[in-house]
């Protein structure tokens, strides 16, 4: 009995060891230990899924995610053609081909995050040296978007040929503190002439304001003394010596203004 029970356990725990799962996130690359079949590069016999059983002594059973790996990695530092230094801050989110996943394996025969901490990283970088060698300073500021295009352009297109693609990819770019200081001056000095200029068109609309309403102002007087004269000037052509001595009439008392000379006292103005 206690014969059996040992076999049992043994056998139990050659089948643990000979036998994993690939989940439908991952592909399972089944390979030879050791072989001299030249047919089978890197002693790959194929992928798998699911429940894969190997012989635990001869074989083993390596797994890749399939799913989209973000990786946010370190500062680098590149120099421009004018010898200028730049920070890249890059964030990068991949993921691998499974229809290449034995290919990976082969050159590689690692896991990707060995992947993506050595091969993957030189890439980005040499992508950066290369095509910062193509601007001067001032170039690469006044075209970051046409950059970073042209980084991701060369690094998809040497990662794809290794069986990865770039799901996203961003930069943080930093120029250095003096090209920052420049810029930021530039942009206060600009900011600055704006401002002027807006107080200038604000004093100009003012002025406008004040001239219109004095123009204003002195027509309306133009207007009524115009009016003014207009109505005093019909007055006085509607006045006739008929129409005065009418108006004295109205308002006399009946009683003649005197005046002396010698010694008779006669009226002021004669009646006829």
């Amino acid at each position: 009995m206690r014969k059996i029970f040992l076999l049992t356990i043994a056998f139990m725990a050659l089948a643990f060891t000979s036998c994993t799962t690939v989940d439908s996130a991952e592909v399972g690359i089944k390979y030879k230990k050791w072989s001299s079949d030249e047919n089978l590069k890197g002693g790959v016999v194929g992928t798998c899924k699911g429940f894969v059983w190997y012989n635990p002594f001869t074989e083993s059973v390596f797994k890749y995610e399939t799913f989209v790996q973000p990786k946010d990695y370190e500062v680098l530092s590149v120099n421009t053609k004018d010898a200028s230094t730049f920070t890249m801050d890059p964030t990068i989110a991949y993921r691998l081909d499974a229809d290449r996943a034995t290919d990976v394996f082969v050159k590689f025969r690692k896991p990707l995050k060995d992947i993506e901490n050595g091969y993957m990283r030189t890439c980005i970088y040499d992508a950066y040296r290369l095509c910062a060698n193509r601007y001067t300073a001032d170039e690469l500021m006044a075209n970051r978007a046409k950059f970073e295009d042209e980084v991701y352009a060369q690094l998809d297109s040497i990662l794809s040929r290794e069986g990865f693609f770039i799901e996203q990819f961003t930069s943080n770019i930093t120029p250095p503190k003096s090209l920052q200081n420049a810029i930021n001056a530039k942009n206060e000095a600009v900011q600055n002439a704006l401002k002027a200029d807006n107080q200038v068109k604000e004093a100009e609309a003012k002025a406008r304001i004040q001239i219109a309403q004095a123009e204003g102002e002195a027509q309306a007087l133009r207007i009524k003394a115009d009016g003014e004269a207009y109505y005093n000037k019909t007055v006085a052509q509607s006045l006739n010596e008929i129409l005065v001595r009418q108006y004295a009439l109205e308002k006399w008392d009946g009683k003649l203004p005197q005046y002396t000379t010698g010694s008779n006292t006669l009226p002021l103005i004669g009646l006829k």
